[in-house]
């Protein structure tokens, strides 16, 4: 299953623009990419990639894709970050909080030029799971 990388890229820009305005405005900010996160990781459907469709002007398949597996390992280092920015910020410690805040801004703004921290962990971790058994 495939994601037209407009829509990928719709939503790394969706988490890069909540999360830098809950380090600017408001920690609380962060409670909505962490629900939209936490509701994409259980139904495996993204709110954020669903509404943003309609504004395709070509059919789906025309548009590059990018693997829907992929996007969800990305989605869970995302929604964890930001779920322990969340907890962070709850107990005071602002530094961590700022840390995982930064890491998900660095990471989603890095994809969105072209390199995915996301799927060099996760071919990492495929490649050391294939070596393992092999």
């Amino acid at each position: 299953m495939t994601i037209p990388k407009p829509l990928v890229q719709t939503n790394q820009t969706f988490i890069v623009v909540t999360v830098l305005a809950a380090l600017l405005l408001h920690p609380a900010i962060l409670l909505l990419p962490f629900a939209v996160g936490t509701y994409t990781l259980i139904t495996k459907k993204n709110p954020v990639i669903q509404s943003s469709r309609r504004f395709l002007k070509k059919p789906l398949a025309s548009y590059q894709q990018e693997d829907k597996g992929q996007q969800l390992f990305n989605q869970w280092i995302a929604t964890i970050c930001i779920g322990l920015s969340l907890v962070s910020f709850s107990l005071g410690i602002q530094l961590a909080a700022y840390a995982f805040s930064i890491m998900v801004i660095i990471a989603a703004g890095v994809a969105l030029m072209g390199y995915c921290i996301g799927c060099t962990i996760r071919y990492r971790y495929m490649m050391w799971k294939h070596n393992r058994t092999a």
